[in-house]
């Protein structure tokens, strides 16, 4: 049965990663300058952990707190979640993004439009530009990422009440090591949202692509190695 009340946390939850993601890219511009610094990094990263963890917490009892369609067609695809709902997690996720990057362009008509509204720009020069590097360090992110997700949150004998820290805490490290190598997307909502608002379309694909297949992986691998096994021993 369709569950709305899902989609709309779901909605609520992208929203308030689009906004706070983006919006620390914005400062962190205004505080520490274009240019990436350890200080700008740092923050960028807390404020994207950090609103993960506060997302999943406040959502995950509602919807799971998906926040991301490479982790909800992984979740489809392991029959963790129906087609139907699947579908619609993945719809109001995109509304949420795009809600939440018009409002920070509504916000910062100016400074916003230096930053694309956190968009991210593709591979950097510390990787050579090179897309292949790009869409290799984007999908390995994300495998550990729905990893992460599945053997805290999904997993029947995870330990209770880390998962939100746990998955907040991983998406603090993907940001922290990846931020200077592709901007650190691993969720197509998060880029599709600041993408649409601000027309930087450059490398999209990529950030679909990569992340969906990372997390299919991962979803498939811990689901049939070590999740169907435990719930069949409860």
């Amino acid at each position: 049965m369709v569950n709305f009340r899902a989609w709309l946390a779901e909605a609520i939850a992208t929203y308030g990663l689009v906004f706070f993601g983006p919006l620390s890219v914005i400062v962190a511009v205004a505080s520490f300058g274009e240019g990436l610094t350890t200080m700008s990094v740092l923050f960028i990263s807390l404020a994207h952990g950090g609103a993960i963890a506060l997302m999943v917490y406040a959502f995950g009892h509602i919807s799971g707190a998906h926040i991301n369609p490479a982790v909800t067609i992984p979740m489809i695809i392991t029959k963790k979640i129906g087609l139907s709902d699947g579908v619609g997690y993945i719809i109001f996720q995109l509304i949420g993004a795009i809600a939440a990057a018009a409002t920070l362009k509504a916000i910062f008509p100016i400074l916003g439009e230096k930053v694309n509204f956190g968009t991210q720009g593709g591979p950097s020069e510390l990787i050579n530009n090179s897309v292949n590097s790009g869409f290799a360090i984007e999908a390995i992110l994300t495998f550990f990422l729905v990893l992460v997700i599945f053997m805290t949150a999904v997993h029947k004998k995870a330990s209770p009440g880390w998962h939100g820290f746990t998955i907040g805490g991983m998406v603090f490290l993907i940001h922290l090591v990846a931020v200077p190598l592709t901007g650190a997307s691993v969720n197509p909502a998060r880029t599709f949202g600041p993408a649409l608002i601000s027309g930087f379309w450059e490398f999209h694909w990529l950030y679909w692509a990569a992340p969906i297949l990372g997390g299919i992986i991962a979803g498939v691998l811990m689901n049939y190695i070590y999740v169907n096994k435990a719930e069949k021993e409860v």
